[in-house]
């Protein structure tokens, strides 16, 4: 994601130019690291809605350490875009709207502790959620309309235009998918009918 937001070298025919240790800038690092303490957050959010007892009491303080983590990342993560990468902020000129989605993913940080300190831990999921959302959104508006940038040439992108596969494959990709994808959210929302609640230890369990 670091990547794609600085961009990578390209040549004419949109094939990487640079080596192994190019796309691990500090930058890149940075970025992959607000990732993890992102998930890590989240995954002890989720862990303590299912678990009970003992399991439940051990994840309390890790809401607050992985939140904590991520909010100092959040922050460096932040201020690193808007000085090294200005190009990632271009898009607001012409998407003002786009500053809501700022102002609710800050207000869905800052919701978590104090879900967690009242005791509203779906809530604080919820919040983690709506961070999520609002960071792949403004990654995306990041890079739009870019897939894949050039940081050499920023002619030598590849586009969501120059990129695309031909009408014809993109209507048979579109027929599947709209074939295929209630069968996968039917899927999906069954199994987690099926898990939905909390995780028992039980005498039989391993």
């Amino acid at each position: 994601m670091g990547n794609g937001i600085r961009g990578i070298p390209l040549d004419a025919r949109g094939v990487y130019t640079g080596g192994f240790f190019d796309l691990l800038g500090p930058y890149q690092l940075l970025v992959g690291l607000l990732a993890v303490a992102l998930f890590a957050m989240h995954g002890s959010m989720y862990l303590h809605l299912k678990t009970e007892g003992e399991v439940q009491e051990r994840l309390g303080p890790w809401l607050w350490h992985t939140w904590g983590v991520f909010l100092v990342l959040y922050l460096f993560t932040t201020i690193y875009t808007l000085l090294a990468v200005p190009h990632a902020v271009e898009n607001f000129r012409h998407y003002p709207w786009a500053i809501g989605v700022v102002l609710l993913n800050v207000l869905a940080v800052a919701n978590i502790p104090r879900a967690v300190f009242r005791r509203a831990y779906g809530q604080a999921f919820l919040s983690s959620t709506l961070t999520i959302v609002c960071m792949v959104f403004l990654f995306a508006l990041a890079v739009f309309p870019n897939i894949v940038t050039a940081s050499n040439d920023p002619a030598l992108s590849w586009t969501m235009v120059n990129a695309a596969s031909s009408p014809k494959t993109l209507k048979i990709g579109l027929l599947i998918a709209g074939i295929g994808m209630p069968f996968v959210l039917g899927y999906t929302a069954a199994v987690y009918w099926a898990f939905r609640g909390k995780v028992r230890l039980e005498e039989t369990s391993y």
